[in-house]
């Protein structure tokens, strides 16, 4: 078996070899060559966490595993570790044996940041001009950074539950050349995409507070109760996702969908944009949301291209297991 430690993954994962990797498993995905499996995520009563697991297999990649891992909001005030911890396995699918075991918090980060960079490439307005964060934790700075990247950005604004956060994305706009201001939540009227990458389980960006014609990547709702926008505002949305099956019962659209406001079958799949079988974005008045629950097949994706790139740089560890 192969050890990718995480102190490598910084110098084997670029962010666009993480949006290549993310792109094409959603692209996968709605074709039906690959298929994740159910997700297994709950508190488990102690520091508050949320631990989990998510899975899946690619049979075009013939890319098999899972990644384990959560959420434990205490750990930066505590002990100085990221909040985010993750390890990914991958397995042969030829055996069923270990294949891999891959550090997998730099690559989680990554794959969120890719997956709504994917979202923006093929659903925002070809004119955006102002990005909207929501969120200013260490995965916002990932985001901002990856979604810069998509579009000629004039300006950067802001809002997070605690503002003296706001400096971690600041900076990373100012290290882009991009002009960054802190706004109050009506304020996102003024953004063309709005990436929302919180933990909450009550809803900060309301209906109200976005204009016609804007995308909004919801990229923090990944368990049951969590919510970052109000339900009200996906009814006014054509609403895309990573897997539809997450959206309405883990992601931001179970929300909607227990409300009565859309239906399952009002979900579309990211992948089917990516593949050309569903038109995208209808026009320039009409609000996008997608809904980034995180699937497993990311994280395999991702894993699977760092465990090629950390055999050829013989960084890679093997273990008689």
């Amino acid at each position: 078996m192969l050890i990718v430690p995480e102190r490598e993954i910084a110098n084997l994962m670029t962010p666009e070899a993480a949006f290549e990797a993310v792109e094409k498993v959603f692209a996968a995905m709605a074709s039906k060559d690959a298929y994740n499996f159910p997700v297994v995520r709950e508190a488990i009563g102690h520091e508050d966490a949320l631990y989990g697991f998510k899975g899946g297999f690619d049979q075009a990649g013939l890319t098999l595993g899972l990644k384990a891992g959560g959420y434990w909001p205490h750990n930066l005030e505590k002990r100085g570790e990221i909040n985010h911890q993750s390890t990914v396995f991958l397995f042969d699918p030829d055996t069923g044996k270990a294949k891999a075991m891959v550090g997998g918090n730099l690559l989680t980060a990554l794959r969120t940041a890719a997956a709504s960079s994917v979202s923006i490439k093929h659903l925002a307005r070809k004119d955006v001009k102002v990005l909207g964060m929501i969120g200013a934790g260490h995965q916002a700075t990932f985001q901002l950074g990856a979604a810069l990247e998509t579009r000629a950005y004039e300006k950067v604004i802001g809002w997070n539950y605690h503002p003296d956060m706001l400096s971690n994305i600041e900076k990373v706009a100012a290290d882009a050349g991009v002009p960054f201001e802190a706004v109050d939540l009506p304020g996102m009227k003024d953004a063309d995409v709005i990436i929302s990458i919180t933990s909450a389980f009550t809803p900060s960006l309301m209906a109200d507070h976005v204009s016609p014609g804007t995308h909004i990547a919801c990229m923090g709702t990944d368990t049951k109760g969590k919510q970052e926008v109000e339900a009200a505002l996906l009814s006014r949305a054509t609403v895309f996702t990573d897997e539809v099956a997450q959206s309405v019962s883990i992601g931001e659209a179970q929300h909607a969908v227990a409300a009565g406001l859309i239906k399952e079958s009002d979900v579309y799949q990211i992948g089917a944009v990516i593949n050309g079988t569903h038109a995208g974005r209808a026009s320039d008045d009409e609000i996008t949301v997608f809904d980034g629950t995180g699937v497993g097949l990311q994280d395999l994706a991702v894993a699977a291209s760092v465990v090629n790139l950390a055999v050829e740089k013989g960084v890679a560890i093997e273990v008689d297991f």
